[in-house]
């Protein structure tokens, strides 16, 4: 695995059939962790808060400067069909620099703010970790999309 790349929980799968994410209409986030812990996609029934077996909030980074609880929103975030693909998209995302912004930052928690559990839905991989008082921290997600579902 490389920086940038997002790798999606198995549990997204099981939660997308069973009407927990509406990628289009829910508020998704973009939580930050600290190295403490290191997602993968086996992840059991991960969360950001209580209510699943892992909570990946009690690894959140310390909120502060322009970094607020549960980190930047994914805004305009929508679904569409492109080229045979059901295709999840949204605003990159970025935090300016400030001197009180975390700075162990490890992991970018992709999850829905709006299902009740605050269901995960994947994660990215930042490939080190980041100071975000020593500058503006950003995410520029793919020009093709976050995500694509094909049939096989």
């Amino acid at each position: 695995m490389a920086a940038g790349d997002i790798v999606f929980f198995d549990q997204w799968l099981v939660d997308v059939q069973e009407a927990i994410h509406n990628m289009e209409t829910d508020t998704i986030k973009l939580g930050l962790i600290t190295s403490a812990v290191t997602p993968a996609a086996t992840t059991t029934d991960p969360r950001w808060g209580a209510g699943g077996t892992t909570n990946f909030s009690t690894n959140q980074v310390t909120p502060g400067g322009n970094y607020s609880t549960g980190g930047p929103t994914i805004a305009n975030n929508s679904v569409t069909l492109s080229g045979g693909a059901g295709v999840f998209d949204g605003d990159d995302i970025s935090v300016t620099q400030h001197a009180s912004n975390p700075t162990n930052a490890r992991w970018g928690i992709i999850y829905s703010d709006t299902a009740a559990g605050k269901n995960c839905i994947g994660y990215l991989d930042l490939g080190t970790t980041i100071d975000l008082s020593a500058g503006d921290f950003s995410v520029a997600w793919n020009a093709s999309g976050i995500s694509s579902m094909n049939q096989a």
